[in-house]
């Protein structure tokens, strides 16, 4: 079954006039539910009388609990930044105009605009870089490499809008990894996409630069508007 503690409500946002809106992992959430619960319609159809039996018993399939960890991995790095950056604005779960993609984070820090993308994976993280070739992100040993190629997109895209709106800020893309084992020493990077947990990412995001404060809510109020709220 569903882990009870993935599913059960977010606890109670912390209150921050620096935040600008959207809620981690709610379109994740959303996205889980919905599945679980044409599932358990569809059992209750196919046995009326003893579908709640079957469904009691019944471990949920392995798409309802990625959902369930993806939203709950956003919630996580949402909680961390709250906390730790508190003079950071920050945009979650943003909707792609014309498509069903999302993008789990955005902040717009002093060194730049920052699209994050949450990656809750258990397991040793590795980057290879060859001589010759691409360079590959294994996780538990699993090429997950194509994970690089989505996040690219995901930066072209908001680059874009920056450009569009006429913003001369950079825009840099990068993951965060929840509860999966990163390299001790550096930060590991792919394709120009720097790779952090949620204490490597607050460090970052709080490092001194050219934007101020009161520019920077500017900046993500503007983008807010390009990206609304999944």
């Amino acid at each position: 079954m569903v882990d009870g503690a993935l599913l059960a409500p977010y606890p109670r946002r912390v209150t921050d006039p620096t935040a600008i809106d959207g809620r981690a992992g709610a379109s994740a959430r959303r996205e889980g539910e919905r599945r679980r619960a044409r599932r358990e319609a569809g059992v209750r159809e196919r046995h009326p009388r003893i579908g709640g039996a079957i469904l009691a018993l019944q471990d949920a399939p392995q798409h309802e609990r990625s959902w369930a960890r993806g939203a709950g991995g956003e919630a996580l790095v949402e909680q961390a930044l709250v906390k730790h950056c508190p003079k950071v604005p920050l945009l979650h779960d943003r909707r792609i105009p014309g498509s069903r993609a999302n993008i789990d984070h955005i902040a717009v820090a002093a060194s730049g605009l920052w699209v994050i993308d949450t990656k809750r994976y258990k397991g040793k993280l590795q980057v290879a870089k060859p001589l010759f070739g691409k360079a590959t992100l294994k996780v538990a040993g699993r090429d997950q490499t194509k994970l690089a190629d989505g996040l690219a997109k995901q930066v072209a895209l908001v680059a874009a809008a920056v450009a569009d709106i006429e913003l001369d800020i950079p825009v840099h893309g990068c993951f965060c990894f929840v509860h999966t084992e990163l390299p001790l020493l550096g930060t590991p990077t792919i394709n120009g996409l720097s790779i952090f947990g949620r204490r490597g990412l607050a460090k970052q995001l709080n490092m001194a630069g050219e934007l101020s404060a009161e520019r920077a809510r500017m900046v993500a109020a503007a983008i807010g508007e390009r990206f609304p709220v999944a």
